[in-house]
């Protein structure tokens, strides 16, 4: 028998949904969910998990020796309630200033984005906003976005710049994300978007732009240790795709993990991201049959956002299919002040389900260790042992009511490192 020393056993819940031993590609019944019922979690000095079992069996001498349970300390769990892993959102931008509740209103109006453009709308208004804003306000309304998600049980958050699309304004949303990870103990991802499109201020062509981005923001975004990771947005409003693999090629040999925002409103993108390695593939409404047959034969994650689809009124990521054809598919929310203003990814993930025939098995792992993967990192998504100590608890009774009330259900508690979180 195993000598603990200075553990914690947390517990029991009615229900752990631990998702252990489940596959990184296709489909997934629900039958294949491991539930540990009036389970509980024991954590170790280092605060990893160790164990994962019924909790009368911490108890009984089945799993640890009398000492160990005499030195035991217990965080008892009260009430009938459900534990997940916690969850990820692998693709956000929610550093930003401003508001587009303008061009959400005459989007719905019929007004084409080309109007809305013309307006003043679009992303060149949140770029507006960005730029003028000081790096205290962004951090403020970054910080309480970041807020709303814990309480949603998401402590990894991947957080895109692409406001800024100038040296200065591009540096100061990585510098105010940077700030953010002091200020949170959730888990900060930041990823370099400066190739969202070419601004309007920018004298030269789309590919001067990107060479711009290439030999004055990404070096600094270096030299600074702002970002590790650099998306593009390949469409005909942004990067054409020669120029974004060129692009994607230079910057992947800086030492950049790759993202592509692909397949949005046209197709093609998607190869180009499996072609240059990228971790991600992300939106893929549009994308191909075809496309669809070669992302998921790569180790490229393709990332569904349905939050973009509801926001724009268009089509969803076809997830079903990804799945079926054995793809890695994950699920984040897109949370923009444009596109995809709501920002609830549960919500998101339980209508995307509805549409698309999802199990619940396959959800809870596109918004776990299937979107970790998504993000190359490995130690979390999962309720086993010498994993992250990230969770999310309910107040129910049947896992099954975290999609069904499909985002009303709000969490009761979220641990990160194994200590409750104040939501």
């Amino acid at each position: 028998m195993v000598i603990f020393t200075n553990m914690k056993l947390i517990g029991p819940f009615k229900q752990i949904v631990t998702l252990n031993n489940l596959p990184l590609r296709g489909k997934i019944s629900d039958e294949e969910l491991e539930i540990i019922e009036n389970g509980g979690i024991l954590l170790n000095d280092k605060n990893k998990i160790e164990i994962v079992a019924p909790f009368q069996d911490f108890l009984n001498g089945n799993l640890l020796s009398h000492e160990d349970i005499a030195h035991l300390q217990i965080e008892k769990v009260e009430g009938k309630k459900i534990a997940f892993p916690a969850f990820v959102d692998c693709h956000t931008h929610i550093c930003f200033g401003g508001s587009r509740a303008n061009d959400f209103a005459m989007r719905n109006s019929g007004k084409t984005y080309l109007e809305i453009a013309e307006a003043g709308g679009g992303i060149w208004s949140s770029v507006k906003h960005t730029r003028i804003a000081s790096e205290s306000e962004l951090l403020e309304t970054l910080l309480e976005r970041i807020n709303m998600l814990l309480q949603l049980g998401i402590t990894t958050i991947e957080i895109k710049s692409g406001y800024g699309l100038n040296l200065e304004s591009e540096l100061k949303m990585l510098r105010v994300i940077k700030n953010a990870k002091e200020k949170t103990k959730a888990t900060l991802v930041p990823t370099c978007l400066s190739a969202h499109l070419k601004p309007k201020d920018f004298e030269g062509s789309s590919e001067g732009y990107l060479n711009y981005v290439l030999e004055q923001i990404l070096p600094k975004v270096k030299e600074e240790g702002l970002s590790d990771r650099v998306d593009i947005f390949i469409e005909k409003s942004a990067f054409k795709p020669e120029e974004s693999k060129a692009f994607l090629l230079k910057a992947k040999e800086m030492g950049f993990e790759l993202t592509v925002h692909a397949d949005q409103f046209t197709p093609g993108s998607s190869r180009i991201a499996v072609e240059m390695g990228a971790l991600s593939a992300d939106h893929l409404e549009a994308t191909s049959e075809e496309d669809i047959d070669f992302l998921a034969q790569s180790e490229t994650v393709a990332v569904a956002l349905p939050g973009a689809s509801l926001g724009l009124g268009e089509s969803f990521a076809p997830a079903r299919h990804i799945l079926d054809k054995g793809g890695v598919l994950a699920i984040a929310s897109d949370w923009n002040p444009g596109s995809a203003p709501m920002g609830n990814l549960i919500t998101q993930a339980s209508i995307l389900a509805t549409y698309q025939k999802l199990s619940t098995a396959e959800v809870l792992a596109g918004l776990t260790f299937r979107a970790a993967k998504a993000l190359n990192i490995e130690d979390r998504g999962v309720l086993k042992r010498n994993m992250k100590a990230d969770f999310v608890v309910f107040e129910t009774d049947n896992y099954q009511n975290l999609l069904y009330h499909q985002g009303s259900l709000r969490a009761s508690e979220v641990y990160i490192d194994g200590e409750k979180v104040t939501l």
